[in-house]
């Protein structure tokens, strides 16, 4: 078991590259083995999220090459085993889009129901009543999801949630379907638009992805093909607050500006400054926070993968601030943790009311989730004295080398492996 050591009081400064999209990844992994061909995937970050991705491809007989650190070739050419036990998605909510990937080149799928953090439920209704839409059959048996069909058909299908998930499952499983898909009141997340991008380089012909109709002409087969996975706007978002938090002055590097867009509005109301360029941006704050509201929403609102995050650094606000989730309906589990550290938040439903304090104090205090752990890590950066954070493996999910980045910014935390009860006094 490993936790983080974190001694708090330090400003950020200097710079950070960020990783490929974690949530673009775990997709486009999996949509590869759509095309009877060798593709190579780049931009790849290295989280054990695609660890567990490319465990599952190789046991199903797909060929995984690592070319660099951050690129992988993926040759689906003899894939064997098309039935993936729970043993293997238990940890990996996106394992779901095997479903899509091997619907469309099979026309048959068995997969585990997924795994993953635990904030909330998430059903696959939508998925499944895309796949049937499409003529597919869908069972659920014992946890796992049989899906079978002679041919699959374009149909129009209206979701009715917006759903990144089914969205992107769909998208898989109507490429190679005969006919015309349309996909209604579809997701527009910058990793739906990678997606299609990905898809279309492997000749499929998806059009409309980052708008709320999706349209899918299916074609008859898919070729292999090269493609680099744009920047990951959470992890971005994550280091924005975390220096706006700490204060400082960070530049963070590789990104999209425009997918940040709902972040800075926020970290401008409340006090940090922000400055874009093509391919960066820079955060530098070194007065006091202020207050702000927010809410968030499906793209392009504010995301809810970074709502944790911005409970710290309004936790250190001067005045009252209103948080509101409407994503999911258990995303403040982390609350309790740290109100521990002396953050005065009270949550009623999906609504958390956040009364600034002077300072956090450092404690013990784990992390349930992936993002509650970005979080508890910033409230560590900004508390005072030793705080140390259980659950990392949840970090590590979505988060490539966070104790390098943080260090080169000037962040005081350790990872500690703990044998016994005296490891981390030692490691002090």
């Amino acid at each position: 078991m490993e936790n983080f050591v974190i001694e708090g009081g330090h400003e950020l400064f200097g710079e950070v590259n960020i990783s490929g999209a974690k949530n673009a990844a775990v997709a486009i992994i999996p949509a590869a083995i759509l095309a009877n061909d060798i593709v190579r995937i780049e931009n790849i970050p290295k989280i054990s999220d695609v660890s567990f991705i490319i465990k599952i491809l190789d046991y199903m007989g797909a060929a995984v090459k690592l070319i660099s650190t951050d690129t992988i070739e993926v040759d689906s050419r003899n894939i064997q085993n098309k039935k993936i036990y729970h043993d293997l998605t238990s940890h990996f909510r996106a394992s779901y889009y095997l479903i899509g990937a091997l619907l469309g080149r099979f026309k048959n799928a068995a997969v585990a129901l997924p795994g993953g953090c635990d904030f909330g439920v998430r059903p696959i209704d939508l998925h499944i009543k895309g796949f049937e839409m499409l003529g597919a059959d869908v069972n659920v048996e014992s946890a796992m999801v049989f899906a079978n069909a002679e041919k699959l058909v374009g149909t129009s299908i209206y979701m009715d949630n917006v759903s990144v998930g089914a969205t992107i499952n769909i998208m898989l499983a109507a490429v190679l379907a005969r006919g015309l898909t349309v996909i209604e009141n579809a997701a527009k997340e910058p990793h739906i638009v990678d997606v299609a991008n990905f898809l279309n380089s492997m000749g499929a012909d998806v059009r409309g992805a980052g708008t709320d109709v999706i349209k899918i002409r299916g074609v008859e087969k898919l070729h292999g093909c090269t493609y680099s996975i744009i920047p990951d706007q959470i992890e971005a978002g994550t280091y924005m607050l975390a220096a706006a938090a700490c204060g400082g002055d960070v530049l963070i590097k590789n990104v999209i500006p425009k997918h940040l867009e709902s972040i800075t509005a926020k970290l401008i109301e409340a006090g940090a400054e922000i400055i874009e360029y093509d391919d960066a941006v820079r955060v530098t704050r070194f007065k006091q926070l202020n207050k702000c509201n927010v809410k968030t929403m499906p793209h392009p609102g504010f995301p809810t993968d970074m709502q944790p995050q911005m409970a710290v650094l309004l936790s250190v606000a001067s005045g009252t601030s209103l948080l509101s989730e409407s994503v999911w309906d258990n995303r403040f589990q982390y609350v309790s943790q740290l109100t521990r550290m002396g953050a005065n938040i009270s949550v009623d439903g999906k609504l958390a009311v956040i009364e600034g304090v002077n300072e956090l104090c450092g404690v013990k205090v784990k992390a349930t989730d992936l993002r509650a752990g970005a979080a508890l890590i910033i409230a560590g950066l900004i508390a005072r004295g030793e705080t140390i954070v259980e659950g990392v493996q949840f970090i590590d999910r979505g988060y490539e080398d966070v104790v390098e980045k943080f260090s080169k910014l000037g962040a005081d935390i350790k990872r500690v492996e703990i044998n016994d009860a005296n490891a981390i006094a030692d490691a002090g």
